[in-house]
């Protein structure tokens, strides 16, 4: 099947399809006539394997490694599972400091509603920001 086939199949874009070819991610035949790209039925496991994994968070790079062992015949679920209690962890301390950041953005916007708008005068270039943490 060609580029656009395979990309209807798996719910992918055809750009999708041919940087995965590009990288490597996905093995396709070159169609000695015209020189397009062909896919055999395998390729769709294949994409929904990858666009599963991205879906969870997988980086490309990842996604290469988990293939290759997969293709080496060793399993790939320990790495797996080591990638998403990292994962789990990062997103956990990204989310803190989203939500302090959140609050300092609340904070900011209830001290600042109080304050007039000043011109820049040479010392300051905006007051709100250069006060803020002085009366929060």
């Amino acid at each position: 099947m060609r580029v656009n086939e395979l990309a209807e199949r798996a719910g992918v874009s055809g750009h999708a399809v041919r940087y995965y070819d590009q990288l490597g991610l996905l093995q396709a035949a070159r169609d000695p006539e015209n020189r397009y790209r062909r896919f055999d039925a395998a390729a769709v496991r294949r994409l929904r394997f990858i666009h599963r994994a991205k879906s969870l968070g997988f980086t490309l790079a990842e996604i290469a490694k988990i293939l290759e062992m997969g293709e080496a015949n060793e399993s790939p679920c320990p790495v797996v599972r080591e990638i998403i209690h990292r994962r789990i962890e990062e997103n956990a301390a990204r989310i803190r400091n989203l939500a302090e950041l959140q609050g300092r953005l609340e904070r900011a916007a209830k001290c600042w509603a109080k304050k007039p708008n000043r011109v820049p005068d040479g010392h300051a270039v905006c007051h709100l920001i250069e006060d803020f943490g002085e009366d929060v």
